[in-house]
Parts: C-alpha cells; structure tokens; sequence
C-alpha cells in the first residue's frame, strides 16, 4: 500500500491512540476471550494513565499507520528496561503490532514490522523479540515468516484469565 504513512505518535495523540488500541485489541482478541475480561483489559490497558505513562518513557516508542486521514493500526517497541521481560540493552521488543481488521491482508502490518527492524538496525540491536499469544495463528504464522523463531514461553493476564504467549526472537 503506497498510501500508507508511518508516523511517530506524540502525547498530543493520546485519544486517537487510545482509540486504535482498543478497537484493534478488541477485534483481535473478543471472540476468544469473556466480555468481562475483554472489559477490564481495555479499560486498565489503554488508560489514560498508561498511556501517557507510556508515551513519557524514552525507552519506548509508538508509531501510528495512516490511510490518508484515518489511522489504520499501530506499532509499539521498547528499549532497554521499558523491555517486558528480557530488558536486554541489546534488544528490541516489538510489543505491538495492531492492524484493523479492515487492512489484513493489505501489508500494513508488515509495513509497520519493517519500521520496527530498520529502528532496531538502526540503534544497532542485535537482535528483534516479542511475544505472542498461542492461540493467535496469524501473528504466529507472521513472525515466522519473518524470520522469527520461539524460545521460550511467559504468561499474559487478561482481565483474570493467565494465558500463555510464545515467545519469539530474530537475531539481525
């Protein structure tokens, strides 16, 4: 898609942000998980709070995907000890990559991972990791395709409900 601009998203984004968090989260993940616990994520997730806590931190960045005026999905990596789990200054974590549902299929997650990998070239990681939750194929099948291989497992709480996320690592 040639229209499609990457964009670095700043704390005068907050609501927009917000907004393309819970509706992609919500698309991806409602139909497999309680309304409840759908509820609570969103709410906590993507809290003002959070999100600004979030946009604050230098060791993490978002990046919007924009169609023309509409802003289509988002990307979110993390540095050093913004890290989730590894806090390894030698890697990158892409801790989100959300497409509305309407764009699968149509390369905007892909443009959004080949910003992630030149950043992560560019700040001279060695290495790319995220993780992902098992019972998402399409992510899964993504990352593989992309190179990415699994080494390990961590667990993910959403709203009460522990699951289990893949975790999957590209040296560069």
């Amino acid at each position: 898609m040639n229209n499609i601009i990457i964009r670095k998203v700043n704390t005068d984004d907050l609501i927009a942000l917000q907004q393309i968090g819970r509706k992609t989260f919500e698309e991806t993940f409602s139909e497999s998980n309680s309304k409840e616990n759908m509820e609570k994520y969103l709410r906590e997730g993507f809290s003002e709070e959070k999100l600004l806590d979030e946009l604050a931190d230098e060791n993490s960045e978002f990046y919007f995907a924009i169609d023309g005026v509409d802003i289509v999905g988002y990307l979110k990596i993390n540095f050093g000890n913004a890290q989730t789990e590894l806090k390894d200054n030698k890697g990158l974590e892409i801790e989100r990559i959300y497409v509305l549902s309407k764009y699968h299929g149509k390369k905007v997650g892909q443009l959004l991972y080949d910003h992630a990998i030149e950043i992560a070239t560019k700040s001279l990681a060695k290495y790319v990791w995220l993780g992902v939750w098992e019972e998402n194929p399409r992510a899964i099948n993504f990352y593989k395709k992309n190179g990415f291989v699994e080494f390990d497992k961590h667990i993910f709480v959403l709203g009460d409900d522990e699951q289990t996320d893949i975790m999957m690592k590209k040296e560069l």
